[in-house]
C-alpha cells in the first residue's frame, strides 16, 4: 500500500512528506519528535465542501508542524470544549521517538470520539508523546463532523455517492500514514487503527468496509463496534437523503451550490445536535452509501466480510453516564416497565425485568442507566467480539474497564482514555479534579503495555502483566479494575437478552418512525 514512500536517513526536526518538508518540535526528555498540524488533503471548503477527500496541495520550502490544526466545527449545541475549530480540518499529528527512518516501529492512528458530530485531535486526554515513547508511532487526526462530514442528498449523488466524507476523510488519513509513515520511522506494514466511542464505531465501520483494506493491520475498539443505537442500526442512504432534503427544505428549498455558497458557521448553527437526540438516527452521521458503507457492519461481520485482522475491544461499566437524556422513562418503576414493554413487547417483558428489574423506583432507576450504556455501547462490543471470533478465527481479546479510585470515581463512557494515553488528564466527564495516585499510574503503565504489546504483535501480552487470555465461547474478557484479572463476563445475561432481537446480525429499528 505504500509504493511511493519518501526515502529519509533519519527522524529530526524536519522530515519530508510527499507534499513538502514539515519541522516539528524538537525532541523531549523522553526523545519524542512531535509534528502537529500537517495537512493530509486539501481544504474542504468552497466546490470541495461535500467531495471526497483530495490530495494536499505540495507546499515549497518547510512547513512549521508545532500546533494542532482546527477541528472540524462542532454540532453540538453550546459545544463548550476549546480550542479554534474550521471547516479547513483536515490535518494529522504524528508522535515519534525513532533515530532511523529504517526502525519501522508500530504504528497506532487514533480517530477521536464525540458521536460524529464534535470533538478534535487537539486534546490533552490524547497526546501521543507517552505512548510514542513506549515505542510505536502515533497519529492522530481531524475529520469533518456532522453536516460538513455526512450530508446525504440526491443533488450530491449525481456527482458521487453522497452522505460519508467523515468516513472518507479517515481513508485518506490513513492512506497519507501508508505513503509517508516510514519517513517518520514507523511501519507501514504494522499499522493499528484505534479509537473510542464514535471513533471505535468508525473502526468498526471501516473494518467492514472494501475500501479500507490494507490500510490497516490491527484494530482496537473503546467502547463503541457497528453504531449500533436504541432505535436500530445506522442510517439507510434513503433516510439519509431524506435528512438532507428536509434540511435543505428549511433552509428555502436551497439547492448544494446555494449551501456551498452559505458560510461554514451560519451552515452549521442550521444544524445542531443534543445529547436528548439519538446521535446515530437523529443526526447528520453515517449511513448506508453502498460506497464506503456497503450494508450494516454487524451484518458484514456475521457474514465473515471483514478484515480479517486481530481485534481487542471492550466496554466500561457506567457507559451511560453522557447519555442517561436518550434512556427510557425511569421516574417510577412503573413508567419504566411500560416503556419496556412497548419497546421490548408483551411477550418479552418477563424476560427482560429479570435482566432489568423494576420492582422499586430505585431499581427501575438503576436498571434503567444499565439498559442505556448497554444499548449505546455495551451490546455492540460484545457482539463483534463474538462475531469476529467466529467469522474470522482471528485473535480477539476482549476487556470490561470498571477501574474506580479518587482520580476516576465513575467508571463511565471516555474514563480508560487518559490511562491509555498515560496523560491521566482530569476526569472532566465525570466533574473530578482530584489529581491521579500511585494506583492510577500503575493501571495506566499496564494498559499502555497491553495495547502496545497488541499494535506490536497483535497480542496484549508480555512479561510482568497479567495474563489475558484470547475471548472464546467461554466469553472471558480481561477486567481492568482495581484488581486486574480474567473472568466471565460480568453482563453476559444482558447483552444476550437485548442480543437475542438481532436478525442477521441487525437490530430492530424500534420506534424508528416515532423519530
Amino acid at each position: 500500500m505504500h509504493g511511493s514512500i519518501i526515502p529519509q536517513a533519519a527522524p529530526g526536526r524536519t522530515i519530508r512528506t510527499q507534499a513538502g518538508q514539515v519541522r516539528g518540535a524538537p525532541r523531549d526528555a523522553s526523545g519524542v519528535l512531535a509534528f502537529k498540524g500537517i495537512p493530509y488533503a486539501a481544504p474542504p471548503v468552497g466546490p470541495l465542501r461535500w467531495r471526497a477527500p483530495q490530495p494536499p496541495m505540495p507546499w515549497i520550502g518547510v512547513r512549521d508542524a508545532l500546533g494542532f490544526g482546527a477541528g472540524s466545527l462542532s454540532s453540538l449545541a453550546d459545544d463548550p470544549r476549546p480550542g479554534p475549530r474550521d471547516e479547513d480540518c483536515l490535518t494529522l499529528n504524528v508522535w515519534t521517538a525513532a533515530n532511523d527512518a529504517d526502525e519501522k516501529r508500530p504504528v497506532m492512528v487514533w480517530i477521536h470520539g464525540g458521536g460524529f458530530q464534535f470533538g478534535s485531535s487537539a486534546n490533552s486526554a490524547t497526546d501521543g508523546r507517552l505512548l510514542a515513547a513506549k515505542g510505536v508511532v502515533v497519529v492522530s487526526f481531524n475529520y469533518r463532523l456532522g453536516i460538513f462530514g455526512f450530508l446525504a442528498h440526491p443533488e450530491l449523488d449525481a456527482e458521487a455517492p453522497s452522505g460519508n466524507y467523515g468516513l472518507q476523510d479517515q481513508l485518506a488519513a490513513l492512506r497519507w500514514v501508508q505513503a509517508n509513515i516510514t519517513a517518520f520511522g514507523g511501519d507501514a506494514d504494522n499499522v493499528t487503527l484505534f479509537g473510542e466511542s464514535a471513533g471505535a464505531m468508525a473502526v468498526g465501520i471501516l473494518m467492514a468496509s472494501p475500501l479500507a483494506r490494507g490500510l490497516f493491520h490491527k484494530a482496537i475498539c473503546e467502547s463503541g463496534a457497528f453504531w449500533d443505537g436504541r432505535h436500530g442500526p445506522l442510517q439507510s442512504h434513503d433516510e439519509a437523503r431524506a435528512r438532507g432534503l428536509a434540511f435543505a427544505r428549511r433552509q428555502g428549498d436551497a439547492s448544494i451550490a446555494t449551501l456551498r455558497a452559505m458560510p461554514a458557521e451560519q451552515l452549521n448553527a442550521a444544524a445542531p445536535w443534543r445529547f436528548e437526540r439519538d446521535h446515530v438516527t437523529q443526526a447528520f452521521s453515517p449511513s448506508i452509501d453502498r460506497h464506503v458503507v456497503p450494508d450494516v457492519p454487524a451484518r458484514r461481520f456475521l457474514r465473515g466480510e471483514q478484515m480479517r485482522i486481530p481485534l481487542l475491544a471492550g466496554w466500561n461499566s457506567a457507559e451511560q453516564f453522557p447519555f442517561m437524556s436518550q434512556s427510557l422513562p425511569h421516574h417510577t418503576a412503573q413508567a419504566f416497565r411500560a416503556a419496556a414493554e412497548r419497546m421490548f413487547g408483551t411477550d418479552r417483558l418477563a424476560d427482560f425485568l429479570k435482566n432489568y428489574p423494576a420492582d422499586t423506583d430505585e431499581q427501575a432507576r438503576a436498571s434503567a442507566a444499565a439498559l442505556t450504556g448497554d444499548m449505546v455501547v455495551g451490546e455492540q462490543c460484545w457482539q463483534v467480539l463474538r462475531l469476529h471470533r467466529s467469522s474470522t478465527l482471528a485473535p480477539v481479546y476482549g476487556y470490561h474497564f470498571n477501574y474506580t479510585s479518587p482520580y476516576t470515581p465513575i467508571a463511565s463512557h471516555v474514563t480508560e482514555i487518559p490511562f491509555v494515553f498515560g496523560t491521566l488528564t482530569p476526569q472532566r466527564i465525570v466533574g473530578c479534579a482530584t489529581p491521579p495516585a500511585e494506583a492510577d499510574r500503575a493501571l495506566s503503565r499496564t494498559m499502555m503495555a497491553y495495547w502496545v504489546n497488541f499494535a506490536t504483535r497483535g497480542d496484549p501480552n508480555g512479561p510482568g502483566l497479567p495474563p489475558w487470555p484470547s475471548h472464546d465461547e467461554s466469553d472471558v474478557v480481561q477486567i481492568l479494575g482495581n484488581t486486574i484479572q480474567a473472568r466471565p463476563n460480568p453482563h453476559a445475561d444482558r447483552f444476550g437478552f437485548l442480543g437475542s432481537f438481532r436478525e442477521h446480525g441487525v437490530l430492530p429499528r424500534r420506534g424508528r418512525e416515532a423519530t
